[in-house]
C-alpha cells in the first residue's frame, strides 16, 4: 500500500528571493530536505481584492469552509469505504478526480476559471463554493442513508431465512395442519425453547397456566440451538400461558398461516435483493462523483485561503511565490523545521532565535502580529509565512 501523502501549501513574498518565480521554487526546493518532501509550483490566480475589513472576514469564512471541506471529503471517503466492505485497494480505485488519481489533480492544480470566474468578488466565490459543498453533503447523506436502509431491510429478510428458530421466518417451517384454527375456544401457541431446556419444558408446560390442553405439545422443528413446540390452550388463558413462558426464558413466536405466504416471502427477498444491488451501484457512482467534486472544491477553497492570507500578510503590490510541498505525515515536521529555519525572520519580533539558533516565539508580540494580520484563529498555530497542511483521507 502506498505511503499516505500530506500536502503543505505555502506562500512567501517574492522580494525575499530577489529572483524570478521559477528560480524561487528552486530556492525553496533547496531549503526543503530532498528526503522529506518535493516542492512544486502552485498556481494562484489574481482575484478582485476588496477592503481590508472584508478580507479579514473572508479569511475567517475560508477557515471555516476549509474545515467543512475536510469533513465532507472524509464523509465521502467513509461512505465509499462502507459499501466496498473496507477494501482499501478498491477504495483507492474509486478516489479519482476527473478520472485521474487525486494526487495528480492536486499536484497539477489549475483554477477552473470557467466555473469560478476570477473577475467575480471573493465573497461571491466563497458563497458559491459553500453552496456546492453543502449540496454534495446533502446528496451523499441522502443516498447512503437510502442504501443503508435497503441493506438493513435485506439483512432482516435474510435472517428470517437463515437465522435460528428464535428469529427466522416460520412460514416455511410450520405445517398449518398442526395449528388449531377457527376455533371459538382453543388456540395454538408456538414456543421456542433452548434445546438444553427441552425436558424441563415437557415436564412443566401443562401446569404453567390453567386450561392448557394436556399432552397437546408437538415438536415442530429443531436446530442446533432451539426446539420449536406447538401447544394448545383455551383462549381464555392464552395470554397467561405466553407470559409464563417468557418468565421461563422460552420465546413465544407470533405466527399466522397465510395461503401462499412462503412464495410471497421468497418474492419479497428477491425484490429487496435486487433493489439493494441497484442502490449499491447508485451509491458507488455518486460517491465516486462526489469525491471528485468535493476534492476539487477543497482545492479551490485552499487556493483562496492562500491568496487572502497572502494579501493580509504581505500587503500590496501583490508579489508572492506559492508552492505545494508533497510530503508524508511522518516527514511533515522536518519540512516545517526547515521552512521555519529559513523564513522565521518574516515574523519580525514575533519569531526569533535563541543562542543555539533555535526558533523561539515572543507570545506578546505574536498576539499583536496575529491580530494585525487577521490570523491565528480556530486553534491554528501561527507561522511567520502563509502555511497550510492538507490530508486527503
Amino acid at each position: 500500500m502506498p505511503k499516505p501523502t500530506k500536502y503543505i501549501l505555502l506562500s512567501l513574498p517574492q522580494r525575499i528571493f530577489d529572483t524570478s518565480a521559477d528560480d524561487a521554487i528552486s530556492s525553496l526546493s533547496a531549503t526543503v530536505p530532498s528526503d522529506s518532501g518535493t516542492v512544486l509550483p502552485f498556481s494562484v490566480p489574481s482575484f478582485k481584492i476588496g477592503t481590508l475589513d472584508a478580507l479579514v472576514v473572508q479569511a475567517d469564512d475560508l477557515a471555516k469552509l476549509d474545515s467543512a471541506c475536510e469533513g465532507v471529503v472524509s464523509k465521502v471517503s467513509e461512505s465509499l469505504k462502507s459499501i466496498l466492505d473496507g477494501d482499501d485497494d478498491k477504495l483507492d480505485q474509486q478516489k479519482l478526480v476527473n478520472d485521474k488519481p487525486t494526487d495528480h489533480y492536486f499536484s497539477n492544480f489549475n483554477w477552473n476559471k470557467v466555473r469560478y470566474r476570477t473577475d467575480r468578488p471573493l465573497g461571491e466565490l466563497i458563497e458559491n463554493l459553500t453552496k456546492e459543498l453543502q449540496n454534495i453533503d446533502n446528496d451523499v447523506k441522502a443516498k447512503f442513508n437510502q442504501y443503508n436502509a435497503v441493506k438493513s431491510n435485506l439483512a432482516a429478510l435474510q435472517r428470517k431465512q437463515t437465522g435460528n428458530l428464535a428469529t427466522k421466518s416460520l412460514t416455511p417451517i410450520v405445517d398449518p395442519s398442526l395449528l388449531v384454527q377457527d376455533s371459538e375456544y382453543l388456540e395454538t401457541h408456538l414456543i421456542v425453547v433452548p434445546t438444553n431446556a427441552r425436558k424441563d419444558f415437557l415436564k412443566s408446560y401443562e401446569t404453567l397456566a390453567p386450561m392448557v390442553v394436556p399432552r397437546s405439545s408437538i415438536q415442530v422443528a429443531q436446530d442446533d440451538e432451539f426446539t420449536l413446540f406447538a401447544v394448545t390452550t383455551f383462549k381464555k388463558h392464552g395470554a397467561e400461558f405466553v407470559a409464563k413462558c417468557r418468565e421461563q426464558k422460552w420465546t413465544p413466536r407470533q405466527y399466522k398461516y397465510v395461503e401462499g405466504g412462503r412464495e410471497e416471502e421468497q418474492r419479497e427477498l428477491e425484490r429487496v435483493a435486487k433493489e439493494e444491488k441497484k442502490v449499491w451501484g447508485e451509491a458507488l457512482r455518486l460517491g465516486r462523483t462526489q469525491w471528485s467534486e468535493s476534492v476539487m472544491i477543497w482545492a479551490h477553497v485552499m487556493t483562496l485561503r492562500v491568496f487572502v492570507e497572502t494579501v493580509l500578510r504581505y500587503g500590496l503590490p501583490l508579489e508572492f511565490v506559492a508552492a505545494l510541498v508533497k510530503t508524508t505525515p511522518k516527514k511533515a515536521s522536518n519540512v516545517k523545521k526547515a521552512l521555519d529555519s529559513a523564513y522565521s525572520y518574516l515574523g519580525g519580533n514575533a519569531l526569533g532565535r535563541d543562542k543555539k539558533g533555535r526558533v523561539t516565539k515572543d507570545d506578546a508580540t505574536l498576539s499583536s502580529e496575529m491580530a494585525a494580520a487577521g490570523v491565528g484563529g480556530d486553534g491554528e498555530e501561527y507561522t511567520a509565512y502563509v502555511y497550510y497542511e492538507i490530508d486527503f483521507p
